[in-house]
């Protein structure tokens, strides 16, 4: 009998101790406000709420095992993993399956959506590329990175998918320009895509120009188009200081908020709990975008400060893009709203993104003890 070898529970303990409290805890009270939502917005859809407590199972595994993966096995994958997204990209735009116009999935015995990988693949990509460039970060570095970045985006833009495509560009630049991208270039490019969107226009669909129109004016199309922001800023106007109260929502339960339990989950939570309740989710979010950075600054290495500040702000990406959109400040777009909205695909990649900053985080402690 080995005398020295440690007790079982000495082993496991490190592996079930990985959570980072002050995220975890943020995490679970969107959570919660998600589920007491999306129970009032899913009212007429039986088993929405029991599907997503089994996403949110789902997420919280795949939070667990990536919170478990070392940062350095991170670095390894990285180029693997941006490798098969950018196959399985090219794959969806061969044969992939067309659903409503759009060629986004593809069929391995599973349906899978490769477009939503790339979130996570990119940042990982990008932040591996500046790893390997530190201390020789020239004009052509961030070219070579701005190609690494279009590539993928082509392809997510061409299915069409416009809403992965802008999350996607957003984690790149949020890696580029963590890694010291220079505000004279940063202008050069704002000023670039400002001279550039007549070109753009010509380009995009008829479905993408007619959102950015809505927009614009909604009540141009009222009973079509414009339908969509009309009855969500009518919503979220309507719950005034303090809302209807929980299930109390006429705008939900009547049936005039559109994709009420996904995308447009936030305009059922501002009718029914106001800006009081707004403010209080916004100040979750707040919360949780704060102790992302706050790993991400306290990270010891290049590839985790700039993986860990990438993730946090896809995740002020996420939020802001949906509310805006909900509120009728931005075009409509398919993105969700944060551990809110009913979804496993979506839930699992931002539980994949916590469980990297986690990881991150127990890392850098066990690097400093």
């Amino acid at each position: 009998m080995n005398l020295d070898k440690p007790p079982l529970w000495q082993v496991i303990r490190p592996h079930l101790t990985v959570f980072d409290p002050a995220l975890s805890l943020i995490i679970f009270l969107i959570l919660c406000v998600g589920i007491v939502t999306l129970y009032s917005a899913g009212i007429d859809f039986p088993g929405r709420v029991e599907d997503q407590l089994r996403n949110i199972l789902v997420a919280f595994v795949v939070m667990w095992i990536a919170a478990n993966v070392s940062p350095q096995t991170l670095l390894r994958f990285a180029v693997p993993v941006y490798a098969i997204g950018m196959g399985l990209l090219i794959a969806v735009a061969l044969f992939g399956i067309v659903k409503k116009g759009s060629r986004r999935w593809i069929d391995f015995g599973v349906v899978i959506q490769p477009s939503e990988m790339m979130k996570i693949a990119m940042p990982l990509m990008l932040a591996w590329y500046f790893q390997k460039c530190e201390g020789m970060l020239r004009w052509h570095v961030y070219l070579a990175a701005a190609i690494l970045l279009a590539l993928p985006v082509a392809l997510i833009v061409r299915q069409p998918d416009l809403g992965t495509a802008l999350l996607v560009i957003a984690a790149g630049i949020y890696v580029i320009f963590l890694a010291g991208l220079s505000w004279k270039a940063i202008a050069a490019a704002v000023i670039a895509v400002g001279a550039s969107l007549p070109v753009l226009w010509t380009f995009m669909h008829d479905y993408q120009r007619q959102r950015v129109m809505m927009l614009i004016d909604p009540t141009s199309d009222p009973l079509g188009k414009g339908f969509h922001i009309i009855q969500s800023t009518i919503a979220v106007g309507s719950g005034g200081l303090t809302g209807k109260g929980w299930l109390k929502g006429t705008q939900t339960h009547l049936e005039f908020i559109p994709e009420r339990t996904t995308d447009f989950i936030f305009a059922v939570f501002s009718e029914e709990f106001g800006l009081m309740g707004n403010m209080l989710l916004i100040t979750l979010y707040f919360m949780l975008v704060i102790r992302g950075l706050m790993i991400a600054a306290n990270a010891p290495t290049l590839f985790t400060r700039l993986l860990a500040g990438s993730i946090t702000m896809i995740f002020f990406t996420y939020a802001f893009v949906n509310m805006g959109m909900v509120s009728g400040i931005v075009p409509v777009v398919g993105v969700p709203l944060p551990f809110m909205s009913y979804g496993g695909t979506a839930l699992v990649t931002l539980g994949l993104g916590a469980g990297i900053l986690m990881s991150i985080q127990r890392h850098r402690k066990l690097i400093q003890s």
